[in-house]
């Protein structure tokens, strides 16, 4: 079963999922948020997936960021829409920059890393295997859909 994780936006969403073996975390794709439960919801219907987890937004000082209300209210509704399935939020400080600097490491062009919605994608797999080392090193943060 994959493991989902999202780089949730309010004008759009970073998506990245685990193979079906959960050994590896790849960028998925962008999606409008607007649309984003249409996604989910399509995604799912194909794709066995044992959890959603979404970036939590902090300031360097291990407070909320401005954008944490957002996100707050964007779990709740993906707790209502998909009961039973487990969602965590994993500490996503410093994935813009570090998903930046992975795409020049890769040789990403110039012009592909002035694609927000490319750095959102990529900033989701961050997260993404953030949490499988996580889960790998029996550090698994609380389900907040128990």
């Amino acid at each position: 079963m994959r493991i989902l994780a999202i780089d949730y936006g309010t004008v759009r969403t970073g998506i990245a999922a685990t193979d079906p073996e959960q050994i590896i975390a790849s960028g998925l794709t962008t999606v409008p948020t607007a649309t984003i439960f249409d996604f989910l919801t399509d995604y799912l219907k194909k794709e066995k997936v044992e959890g959603i987890v979404v970036g939590e937004p902090k300031h360097l000082d291990n407070t909320p960021a401005q954008s944490a209300q957002a996100v707050d209210k964007f779990t709740t509704q993906l707790q209502a829409k998909f009961p039973g399935l487990p969602i965590y939020k994993v500490d996503e400080r410093f994935t813009s920059r570090m998903a930046f600097q992975s795409m020049i490491d890769g040789g990403v062009s110039k012009k592909d890393r002035r694609n927000k919605g490319t750095i959102d994608m990529v900033s989701a797999a961050l997260i993404l295997q953030t949490f499988m080392e996580m889960k790998k090193d029996g550090r698994l943060p609380p389900s907040i859909s128990s």
